[in-house]
């Protein structure tokens, strides 16, 4: 059978049986008890989600469930049913009725005939007909079973007429559980988290429950230092560099004394005022270095200028203020703030 349960059903349970549901602790829902779900995960680890999907045949009333492996959670005494789905299966749906539209619900249901009597040992896939209707509500879910989608079913739908659209028909409402420790993917979910510290993943956002709520989940903040690697150029010491960084973003500041033949920049009226033939001054240290060139502002207390720093580290002075003279001995100092 491609549906394989693992709870030692009065019918034995084969060793494949055992290998292949899903044993170990999961997320839980109290002391002995386990959240049902469905395993999560793909082959190509594109979905949350691939086990047990619902995929329409065109033109048709039947659809293919894939495979997958779940949990099936009944009281705290009764315990958890592993289950597995080892091949493709097929489900066909009753034909719309003449007046009224339906929706259906498939689910991945329970049978224990020790406890419900149902002559039945065994794990099925199965469709819950709804009741056609002007406003068509959804089936309940039957006793100890999960649902994996909600099927509109319009009214004289059959394969004759086209069979569901099953583009627009299907409502995936599986839920997912994970080992003990693990990050639960979840969509709308408003349950109430198991343990302080437990992690869950919101479409992409990442939760952590406090003990009383979900909140977004902030990494400690890392902060690193440095003061050195910086290098001065040409006719320029260096005189200090400190610099910042976290999360991808650098700010640092750098103080360059001018050592040899003040500079002077070029008088109002010229062709370039303010040029200062851009002037490499320093270079700044091997990763703490802009993505793109990065342009800020540089001033000696006396005038002010611009600088370029390049991805290669280099930091060049382009201009200063027109006929301003930065003389010998001055300390020009440089900030910036950049994405690594």
């Amino acid at each position: 059978m491609p549906i394989r349960s693992g709870w030692l059903s009065p019918d034995s349970q084969s060793r494949e049986d055992t290998r292949l549901v899903s044993l170990g602790a999961l997320t839980p829902t109290s002391p002995v008890a386990t959240r049902s779900g469905i395993l999560p995960g793909s082959p190509d680890g594109q979905f949350r989600i691939s086990g047990f999907t619902l995929t329409g045949t065109a033109s048709s009333m039947t659809a293919t469930v894939s495979p997958g492996r779940a949990i099936v959670q009944s009281t705290d005494a009764r315990g958890a049913y592993p289950v597995a789905l080892t091949e493709y299966l097929n489900v066909t749906f009753a034909d719309g009725d003449a007046l009224y539209g339906r929706i259906d619900l498939l689910v991945l249901r329970i049978y224990d005939d020790v406890y419900d009597s149902s002559g039945r040992n065994e794990a099925a896939v199965e469709i819950v007909q709804g009741s056609p209707a002007a406003t068509p509500a959804i089936p309940a879910t039957p006793d100890l079973a999960i649902p994996l989608y909600q099927i509109t079913v319009p009214k004289n739908t059959s394969a004759g007429t086209g069979g569901i659209t099953w583009s627009t028909a299907l409502t995936g409402v599986r839920t997912a559980t994970v080992g003990l420790g693990g990050i639960l993917p979840v969509t709308s979910d408003t349950a109430n988290g198991a343990y302080p510290g437990q992690y869950r993943d919101v479409n992409g956002v990442l939760q952590r429950w406090n003990g009383a709520a979900w909140a977004d989940y902030q990494p400690p903040l890392v902060v690193e230092t440095a003061t050195s690697g910086a290098a001065a150029s040409g006719n320029w010491s260096l005189s200090s560099y400190n610099a910042r960084r976290t999360r991808g973003v650098c700010s640092f500041t750098l103080v360059l004394t001018r050592t040899t033949s003040s500079l002077t920049a070029t008088a109002a009226g010229t062709t370039n005022p303010g040029n200062v033939g851009d002037e490499l001054i320093g270079t700044l240290p091997s990763g703490w270095r802009p993505a793109n060139d990065t342009y800020a502002i540089a001033g000696d207390g006396f005038a002010d200028g611009t600088v370029k720093i390049a991805a290669d580290g280099s930091v060049t002075l382009l201009s200063w203020s027109t006929s301003g003279v930065i003389q010998v001995g001055n300390n020009v100092k440089v900030s910036a703030c950049f994405v690594l």
